[in-house]
Parts: C-alpha cells; structure tokens; sequence
C-alpha cells in the first residue's frame, strides 16, 4: 500500500484546484508528523485527511456526494430508500406519542427530505428534525437544499453541534459509522504492531511500531472473541472511535431507536482468515481503491463496520434486528411504496427498476449494507426487522 505511482494506475487524475488543495493536504499532514516527533497513527492521519478545519475532504468545499462527487449513497439513488427510513421511524414515534429524530452526518440532505415528506404523508411528522453535521461546508449544503425543497418542514429542522441530552425518539445514522476514523494494525513474530504514517524519500509513507496499550488490549479482545490468534502478517482495522461513539449515542437514548445503516460484517467476518488486508477503502470520482495514502483532502477514507463491535458498544441497549440492506427494504415496505408501478409511464417504471436493482441485489448495495436496530425502553420492533433476523450471528 505504498503511494507509488502504480497505485493511480486507473484513477482519473484530479483537476488543477484538486491537486492544489491535495498539496496543501499534504503539507498540513507533513506538519502534523514533523510537530508528533516523525511519524503520527493511521487513525490520526485519516482524521486529518477527512476533518481537518477547511482542509479535510469532509471540511473543505468540494463535492463529495452524487454524480459530481466520489461516491452516491443510497438517499442518492433513489428517494424509497428514505421513504422506507420513514416508515420504520413512524412506528416508534407513534409509540412514543412523539419524538423526535437526530440524524448524524446528513450528506447531502436527500435522506431528511424522504423522511420528511413521507412522514408527512403519515401524519407522523418529529416534534424536532435534528441534525448533527460537523462539517461547516456541508450544513451550509443541507440547509440550502431542505430550504429550496422542503420549507415547509423548516420550523421543525435545526443543526445541533452536540449529542442532545436525554434524546427520545429515533437516530438514523447512513453512511456515517464507515468514516469514523480506525486504527490500522499488523501481526507480527505473535506482536501487534500499530501502522503509523511518517515521511520515507520525502513522500508520507506507512511504518509500523509496537502497538500503545489500548490498541493491544482491543486485537487480544477480537482474538477471543473469535477464537484463535490471528496469523503473521495479518493486517486490519480497529476503531475504538466507533465504540466510543456509539456509546456516547446509547447514553444519550432515554427512549426510542438507532438505526444504523452502513456497509460491514459481523467480527467473525471482518476478521476471518482470508480477510488479511483489512476492510479499509478510497473513493475518487468513483473510483475504488486501497491506497489512503495518496491524493490527501480530495479523496474519501472508509473502513467497512464490524457490526458485532456496534452491538456490544450499546451497552443499555438492547439489538432490534441485525439485516441486510435488501431484506431491511423488502420487510419495511418497498411493495407498499412501488404499489403504483404498473400505472407509471414506461420512462418512468425503467428508472425504478433500476434504483431497487442497486439497493437490493446482492451484487450491488443489498448485502453488502447491513441495517442494525437498537433499542432502548419498551419500544417495539419496527416492522423491518420482523423476519429475517440475523442477530445471532453478531
């Protein structure tokens, strides 16, 4: 994964403005490792790269969603997916008799748009639509957009730039878990080694040293979980930022539901033998890659989620249901929502068919993404995760 000249083979190359804000990336980060003494954690680079203050890919203000950006999400494709949110998030507010909901990480603002506007539909619209958006560049996006699509829904949508107190109602969190920033490790001689980013031939480059306590005790804790060490050589991720931040969610939750919708496994999956490189992946111009370490600020960082690690986190929560994307659609109502297919026009029936082609099929977004709920109180299960559960295998 070094960032030789092999590893843009096949990358469109960036324009002018692009590459220039990349250098400034560049040099912020050479700053970063020369001020930590020579070299900083993957974890520390990757939150760099994506949050640094008007330069990190998340802060700064290029397009990151849609045709113009580096990748689509599912509210992207098509507005059912947000519709289908909408309604397992009616069936908690109408057990709680209001409510409100807490969307962390709004992209675009296409999901709260579906949401929205279906939720009026079932005359179950939030108390409050509250959004919890770090980024200065897209909050600035989002509020534009709801502005020019919804404002009729804008007395209830305001920005929060802190977990709320004591929350009752539902949080939707799509697409945000992948971009919490992880730890990188390696099994070396039975050690775990810490993958750190320092500076090699004047270019930033990976070196590796004897991991810190916290990233110790955590691959010990994965090896029993899964039953057997892992092998020499065998590289991953590790986000003690995710736990974190899924504890800090549950212990926010007074009553209502999480629903977190993201790509990812269970642990025995993520850490399964042939597995060796880890989960970690770039997104440029819609491009897939494995290289991070290239095109610094203008490309997008993910590692896919170990759900197993969500589930524990939630420690006074209990799991709803753990399903996949596909199921999560078929279960919460996509019939309901596609009920007058037959009576569209034909343009208009071939442009569906294709957005619940990319949701569902496994070979697209439908099993690769998986939908985890979880509960606190005496909240029902929504009717997506009725059947087909796969909680037992967290």
């Amino acid at each position: 994964m070094d960032p030789t000249p092999e590893s843009r083979r096949g990358l469109p190359e960036p324009d002018p403005a692009g590459a220039a804000h990349s250098n400034a990336v560049a040099q912020h980060v050479r700053d970063r490792i020369a001020a930590a003494g020579g070299s900083i954690s993957f974890a520390e680079f990757m939150h760099e790269v994506l949050y640094a203050p008007s330069l990190g890919y998340y802060s700064a203000g290029a397009s990151k969603l849609g045709a113009a950006g580096d990748f689509v999400t599912a509210p992207e494709i098509s507005p059912l997916f947000g519709r289908i949110v909408a309604c397992q998030a009616a069936s908690v507010l109408e057990q709680l008799d209001g409510g409100d909901i807490l969307e962390p990480g709004a992209g675009s603002g296409a999901l709260a748009i579906s949401i929205l506007t279906k939720l009026a539909e079932l005359d179950q619209l939030p108390e409050r639509y509250l959004i919890l958006e770090v980024s200065a560049d897209l909050k600035e996006r989002q509020e534009t957009r709801l502005r020019r699509e919804i404002p009729q829904f804008m007395e209830r949508v305001s920005w929060i730039s802190q977990l709320p107190e004591k929350f009752c109602g539902v949080v939707i969190a799509n697409e945000v878990a992948d971009a919490i920033p992880v730890e990188r490790f390696r099994i070396d001689g039975g050690n775990v080694m810490q993958a750190r980013i320092g500076i090699a031939d004047d270019s930033i480059a990976w070196c590796f040293s004897a991991a810190p306590d916290y990233l110790e005790a955590a691959v010990r804790d994965i090896e029993a979980d899964i039953g057997h060490q892992l092998a020499d050589g065998y590289e991953s991720e590790v986000s003690p930022a995710l736990a974190g931040w899924i504890g800090d969610l549950s212990s926010s939750m007074e009553l209502g539901l999480i629903l977190l919708i993201d790509y990812g496994v269970t642990r025995s999956e993520y850490y399964a033998p042939d597995r060796h490189s880890g989960w970690l992946r770039c997104h440029f111009r819609h491009h897939a890659h494995n290289d991070p370490l290239i095109l610094p600020g203008i490309q997008d960082l993910t590692a896919w989620v170990d759900f197993s690690l969500v589930a524990a986190a939630a420690n006074n929560m209990k799991v709803a249901g753990y399903i996949t994307q596909a199921h999560f659609l078929m279960n919460g109502g996509l019939e309901a929502e596609l009920g007058d297919f037959p009576s569209l026009p034909l343009k208009q029936q071939i442009e569906l068919s294709g957005q619940v082609k990319i949701l569902t099929l496994p070979a697209e977004m439908g099993e690769n993404f998986k939908c985890i709920g979880l509960t606190c109180g005496d909240i029902n299960v929504p009717p997506a995760f009725e059947t087909t559960d796969r909680a037992h295998l967290l």
